[in-house]
C-alpha cells in the first residue's frame, strides 16, 4: 500500500499558515485531506476560521485540533496516536496536512515519522514554512512578537525556550519550499534583501516562492515528495550543530520497538508500577498494549506515555482467548530488549 503523504506547515503566529490551509482545502480537487491543528491558548481560533471552506476536501472528522501545546514537545502524547487513528479510519485520507504552532521545532515533528507505528504508512511529502515579509523587512521575525511571547506564556507543555532567531533559523533549516508571504507589502528593494538572508540559511535546492495571501499552485505545494524524515542529518536544528561534540545529542533518527507477552498481573497498582518504572530505567519513550489482571473478567487496556501510565477495561475476555498480558514497547534504537524484558517479566512472575 503507497504511503500517505503528509505536508508540515510552520512558520510564526501571523505568517499566513491558515491562509495557506484554507487555500489548500478550497483546492484540493477532489483529495481528501486530513487536517491536524496544533492550537493552543485562544483556543480554536484556527478550528473556527478553517470550518466552512473545503467542506468536500475536509470533513469535520478530517478535522483534528491538538490543544494541550507544542506540537513537537507532545508528540508521542497527541501527535503519534492521532495519525495512527487517521490510518486506521475505514476512510483513510489521500494527504495529511499538519498547521504547527508557531513555536513548534520541526525537527522533532519529522523525526516522529520514524516511529515504527507509523513509519511504514506515512510520509513527510514536505516541510513548508510560511515566512513575513514584511515583518522580516521591519527587522522582525514576526509581525506581533509580543503575541508570540503571549503564546509562548500560554503553553504549559512547552518544555523548550528557543530564541526566535534560534527558531526561525530551524524553521528554514528544516524546510523543503519556503513561502515568502505578504511579499505585496514590501519594497523590490527590500524584498531582495530579505530573499537574501533567507537563502543563506536553507539548504541546497530548497525553493524560495513570493506569495500574496498564501496563494500558490497546488503542484507545487503538494508532491514535493521529499521523503523529509529520511533525511534528518541535513536538517539539523541550532541546537544540535552547538552540541555536535555528542555530549548532549539525545535526539535519534532511528526508532525501535518490540512485543513482549506475559503472564496476568497481580492488580493494576502492580501493573502500573511494573511499567513506571521500566519506562523510567530504561528511557522508553511509549509502552502500550493489553494486559490480563489475575480474576477480573475483562482485559486492561494501557496506554504509557513517558511516567503516566492510562489504564482501563475495554471489553471482557472471550472464552476461547488465552488471558495473557501483550505489551509494545517503542524507544530510541538500540532498545536493549533483553534487560527490559528481563525486568517485566520479574515484576509479572
Amino acid at each position: 500500500m503507497k504511503k500517505i503523504p503528509a505536508t508540515v506547515i510552520t512558520g510564526f503566529l501571523g505568517a499566513g499558515k491558515t491562509t495557506l490551509v484554507r487555500h489548500v482545502l478550497n483546492n484540493a480537487k477532489g483529495k481528501r485531506i486530513a487536517l491536524i491543528i496544533n492550537e493552543f491558548g485562544d483556543v480554536g481560533v484556527d478550528r473556527d476560521v478553517l470550518q466552512g471552506c473545503g467542506d468536500e476536501a475536509c470533513s469535520e472528522t478530517d478535522m483534528v485540533e491538538l490543544a494541550n501545546g507544542c506540537i513537537c514537545c507532545t508528540v508521542a502524547e497527541d501527535f503519534i496516536p492521532t495519525i495512527t487513528a487517521l490510518l486506521q479510519s475505514d476512510n483513510r485520507p489521500d494527504h495529511i496536512v499538519i498547521e504547527t504552532s508557531g513555536l513548534a521545532l520541526p525537527q522533532p515533528l519529522v523525526r516522529a515519522f520514524n516511529w515504527p507505528e507509523i513509519k511504514a504508512d506515512v510520509t513527510v511529502d514536505g516541510v513548508v514554512t510560511v515566512a513575513d515579509a514584511s515583518a522580516l523587512a521591519a527587522g522582525r521575525f514576526a509581525s506581533n512578537e509580543a503575541a508570540v511571547d503571549a503564546q509562548r506564556l500560554q503553553d504549559e507543555m512547552l518544555d523548550h525556550e528557543t530564541p526566535l532567531g534560534e527558531l526561525f533559523e530551524d524553521q528554514l533549516i528544516c524546510a523543503d519550499l519556503v513561502l515568502l508571504n505578504k511579499s505585496d507589502l514590501v519594497s523590490p528593494d527590500d524584498l531582495e534583501k530579505v530573499e537574501a538572508a533567507i537563502r543563506k540559511e536553507l539548504r541546497d535546492g530548497v525553493k524560495l516562492v513570493r506569495t500574496h495571501k498564501g496563494e500558490i499552485d497546488m503542484a507545487a505545494l503538494l508532491g514535493i515528495e521529499a521523503g523529509s524524515e529520511l533525511d534528518m542529518d541535513g536538517r539539523k536544528s541550532h541546537h544540535e550543530h552547538h552540541h555536535e561534540d555528542g555530549h548532549h545529542h539525545h535526539e535519534h533518527d532511528d526508532f525501535d520497538s518490540f512485543s513482549i507477552r506475559l503472564p496476568a498481573a497481580t492488580d493494576k497498582v502492580q501493573l502500573g508500577n511494573a511499567i513506571s518504572n521500566v519506562i523510567k530505567d530504561f528511557d522508553i519513550l511509549r509502552l502500550k498494549g493489553f494486559a490480563a489482571i489475575k480474576d477480573a473478567p475483562a482485559r486492561l487496556s494501557v496506554q504509557a506515555v513517558g511516567p503516566r501510565v492510562d489504564t482501563y477495561f475495554d471489553r471482557p475476555w472471550t472464552s476461547d482467548e488465552e488471558k495473557q498480558t501483550s505489551l509494545v514497547v517503542i524507544g530510541q534504537s538500540p532498545l536493549d530488549r533483553a534487560a527490559i524484558s528481563e525486568r517485566l517479566e520479574k515484576a509479572f512472575s
